[in-house]
């Protein structure tokens, strides 16, 4: 098994933490938050590990790490990031985002997972969002599982926060048959965007699609997304807001209510 993390992103939103270093370089609590990854993917004995760089490139040098680049990172959004290291896209595949971490028992579940395509969602994520914003519909997302147990819809607005059973965090594993089945659908909506079409989202330029509307688009043609539940375990710095949130409830020693850094 490999992990792939996509550090291509400028982080405007965590300025000005972000102004001469790309966000997954972000130090907290005396680590970067990419430092923090590695260490964990390590400690779940996932050694053969990719990091796609974009923004600053040249400010990630970790020993022991392979690297891929995304140099359009300033015109593309994940899917694109993720497709810069498609070589690497073969066998068991984690994949995460660069601006999140998690506490190890957050990736072994998810590498226990015998599905397809398994994808980490955190069910108690309302008392995490209240922490983060005064309106937990602000920057939530829709998630909604059908009564067979699989992702139905993912990364739509909503207005309703009853629609909602819980949050994708941006971490996710394809088995070597999930792989399989995400290189052909990228390929072929790739190709539909050459057209003028992109069917992942219809409102933005196919280099900026999220990684959502992939796997929206992978639910629409019928594969089962499987939900990996968890109840926190894990921080996403979004924003300098967030980032100063955590600062203070690490030093008031009340961060363990989110995530143990120890685990």
């Amino acid at each position: 098994m490999k992990g792939i993390i996509l550090a291509a992103g400028e982080g405007k939103r965590l300025r000005p933490l972000t102004k001469d270093i790309p966000k997954s370089m972000v130090n907290f609590c005396g680590t970067t938050l990419l430092e923090r990854q590695i260490e964990v993917m390590r400690k779940c004995e996932i050694n053969d590990i990719i990091v796609i760089t974009g923004y600053k490139a040249e400010k990630i040098n970790i020993t022991g790490i392979n690297y891929s680049e995304n140099k359009n990172f300033e015109r593309t959004n994940m899917v694109e990031t993720l497709f810069c290291a498609e070589n690497e896209l073969e066998d068991d595949v984690i994949v995460s985002y660069a601006d999140i971490i998690y506490e190890k028992n957050v990736l072994e579940n998810l590498i226990q997972s015998k599905e397809e395509i398994s994808i980490v969602i955190d069910r108690k994520w309302k008392d995490y969002w209240r922490k983060r914003f005064d309106d937990p519909l602000k920057d939530a997302e829709s998630l909604k599982i059908d009564a067979e147990g699989n992702i139905s819809e993912i990364g739509q607005k909503v207005e309703n926060i009853d629609e909602i059973q819980g949050q994708y965090i941006g971490l996710m594993k394809f088995d070597s048959k999930g792989v399989k089945i995400l290189k052909e659908f990228y390929k072929k909506c790739k190709e539909e965007a050459e057209n003028g079409r992109n069917v992942l989202n219809p409102n933005v330029e196919f280099e900026k699609s999220y990684m959502t509307d992939l796997l929206q688009g992978l639910i629409s043609t019928g594969c089962k997304l499987k939900p990996v539940m968890i109840e926190n375990g894990w921080l996403e710095f979004d924003s300098i807001n967030d980032y100063h949130l955590y600062q203070k409830m690490y030093n008031e020693k009340n961060l363990s209510e989110l995530i143990n850094l120890e685990k």
